[in-house]
């Protein structure tokens, strides 16, 4: 098992490689999460906006 961590002597490249690409990853998902809540929050306000606007006129 230890030989499989060691990857062969590669491992002090090969596991920081692996803990980049996770964290890259996962600020990939939460920066996509975060723009389509400010998206979904804009088009809701659109919207307010909008049926206000046609209420008054």
């Amino acid at each position: 098992m230890s030989e499989f961590f060691a990857m062969g002597g590669y491992a002090n490249y090969v596991w920081p490689a692996f803990g980049i690409t996770a964290i890259v990853l996962m600020v990939n998902l939460l920066a996509a999460r975060r723009q389509l809540r400010q998206t979904r929050e804009r088009l809701q306000l659109r919207l307010v906006r909008q049926s206000g606007k046609r209420v008054n006129t």
